[in-house]
């Protein structure tokens, strides 16, 4: 008995759907001219990395922001106009950004 069979009986009444599941599409995002900065700090002790300098919108930046932190798997927030991210994770940001197509300048250290 497979997994379609169970759920038949479980649910005589439900009427299953032929239309496929929204998937969720790629956000196209404003690529600039000028670099992006991509600067080290220790605050309270703790390393971070901060990127500045996106022209487009805060909605596309905030879309980045996700992305990033999805990809490193690691913390972060979104706060005047720039993105913060919890570790050093310079090198991979910035080849993260460079495959996106944005230019990226590497500040301090």
């Amino acid at each position: 008995m497979d997994l379609q069979d169970q759920l038949k009986n479980l649910f005589p009444d439900h009427i299953p759907s032929d239309e496929p599941e929204p998937t969720e599409t790629d956000h196209e995002l404003f690529v600039q001219k000028e670099p992006m900065i991509c600067k080290f700090e220790k605050r309270k002790g703790k390393p971070i990395t901060i990127i500045e300098g996106y022209a487009g919108s805060d909605e596309d930046f905030k879309i980045l922001a996700k992305e990033l932190k999805t990809k490193l798997s690691v913390g972060g927030t979104f706060k005047d106009d720039s993105i913060i991210i919890q570790g050093d994770y310079r090198d991979k940001i910035m080849e993260i950004l460079k495959n996106k197509g944005f230019k990226v300048k590497r500040v301090g250290g």
